[in-house]
């Protein structure tokens, strides 16, 4: 834990660690996010400052406040610069576009997240677990967040683009996984923040590498769709459909963008989930036991369905209890785009604002014994009786996760077909280490013994 001196408040700006002449916070925050905004937030209460070296930030450690940003003042803010550094990887897809654009782009995609759209998914989620299943061994050691990138990577090509890409699956999460520590030295280094991508240093080269092959991939789904003609049913075939007022539809690089955030932002957050899941199930043998009596209560044995999910209480407990502790968008920031006032504190445009998930699920003050895996503690409608933005693992306001349905249910239709069949027992002696990049990913994966 990193260990932080005091800066006495001014009448302008909230408490603040003291940090570096030049750098600020930025060393602190770099050696240890987690640890760093977890120790602001007890220390100096609901909004800290943050000393940084391009612009100051403002960390947010209250509901209210954050509901402030998010959802009240939110035309007040924009995505935060940081978010740039995944321009070349997201282009201008949901993630990253703002204003009238994104307005637009968001309507136009919200048909293929409805409801009975959803649940027509939930049979090819179902239907891919069984496939994987098969390839475990008792007794053999995985990597299981290997396996539930690999399984939730091929569930989302296939429902929401209608393709199959089990023999790319390796070479996709290679890529995924460059993406993402590239985004991680970046956003953590600042020589590295200030250097552009086109300079060609060897963390620029390979990520270009991993682009150029994504890229390969998803234009050649989208050339194949086109020239086929055919409508699937899925998120691509409708987004080839759609037409503005001028009977323009969207380009190949827009197609490209839309398709690359959701497969990034559609199948990293289940796979994270279900990877951290393995991980707490494995050391509490009480929750297991419990999820092991609903699942056969409720199943017998036979494949979960749509149709069993509102039985399926304790299961969604426990989905909910692990996006608590291990969120997998663990943090977001915002920029101030017109001057503003929260929490009492003017704030300039320019300014940065923090928003940590991690942070606000951990806090004692809306959660009993906030370190405990505890799914019990979602009875008696505990989401209900919180402030909105004390558990927020999708977010919120009018930019909440869009796939936030087709996650909950992929979560708990994939536990409850998994936790039939196999336990899965840790192996001991191996550092499990969070590593807040731009997702929550256990840093050096998780082996599990199959029994």
């Amino acid at each position: 834990m990193v260990s932080l001196s005091k800066t006495q408040p001014s009448h302008n700006y909230p408490p603040s660690p003291k940090g570096h002449p030049f750098l600020g916070l930025l060393p602190e925050y770099s050696r240890d996010p987690l640890g760093f905004t977890t120790k602001c937030a007890k220390e100096y209460g609901d909004v800290v400052f943050w000393k940084l070296p391009l612009s100051p930030a403002y960390q947010l450690n209250h509901p209210d406040y954050i509901e402030e940003v998010l959802v009240t003042k939110n035309s007040q803010f924009i995505k935060h610069q940081s978010l740039q550094i995944l321009g070349r990887m997201l282009g201008n897809g949901l993630v990253t576009s703002e204003g009238s654009f994104w307005q637009h782009q968001r309507r136009l995609m919200q048909p293929a997240f409805h409801r009975e759209r959803i649940f027509s998914y939930g049979e090819v989620m179902v239907d891919y677990t069984k496939r994987l299943l098969p390839t475990w061994s008792r007794g053999e050691i995985r990597d299981i967040h290997e396996d539930m990138m690999g399984l939730t990577l091929e569930i989302v090509a296939k429902t929401l683009f209608g393709a199959d890409v089990a023999t790319e699956v390796e070479n996709i999460g290679k890529a995924m996984q460059v993406s993402i520590e590239y985004f991680e030295s970046r956003n953590t280094n600042f020589l590295l923040y200030l250097l552009p991508d086109w300079v060609p240093a060897p963390h620029n080269l390979r990520f270009q590498k991993a682009m150029q092959q994504m890229d390969q991939l998803i234009y050649g789904i989208i050339q194949q769709r086109k020239q086929s003609n055919e409508d699937a049913g899925d998120l691509l075939s409708m987004l080839l459909q759609v037409r503005d007022e001028n009977g323009v539809g969207m380009s190949d690089r827009q197609l490209r963008d839309e398709v690359m955030t959701l497969f990034l932002a559609g199948h990293e957050t289940t796979a994270l989930t279900l990877s951290w899941t393995w991980y707490l199930l494995s050391q509490h043998p009480e929750v297991e036991h419990k999820l092991q009596a609903e699942l056969e209560t409720v199943l017998g044995g036979r494949t979960p369905a749509i149709a069993d999910l509102p039985q399926l209480t304790y299961t969604e407990k426990v989905i909910m209890e692990v996006m608590r502790l291990y969120p997998p968008v663990w943090a977001m920031a915002r920029k101030v785009l017109h001057e503003c006032e929260i929490a009492g504190y003017p704030l300039k445009a320019g300014d940065g604002v923090f928003m940590s998930q991690w942070v606000m699920h951990r806090d004692p003050r809306y959660f009993d014994e906030p370190e405990v895996f505890n799914p019990d503690r979602w009875s008696e409608d505990l989401a209900k009786k919180l402030p909105t933005f004390a558990y927020f693992p999708f977010g919120g306001g009018s930019r909440i996760c869009i796939g936030k349905s087709f996650a909950n249910m992929e979560a708990v239709l994939l536990l409850a077909t998994i936790a039939q069949q196999f336990r899965l027992t840790l192996i001991p002696d191996q550092q499990i280490v969070p590593w807040p990049a731009f997702t929550l990913r256990p840093k050096y994966g998780i082996k599990m013994m199959v029994n």
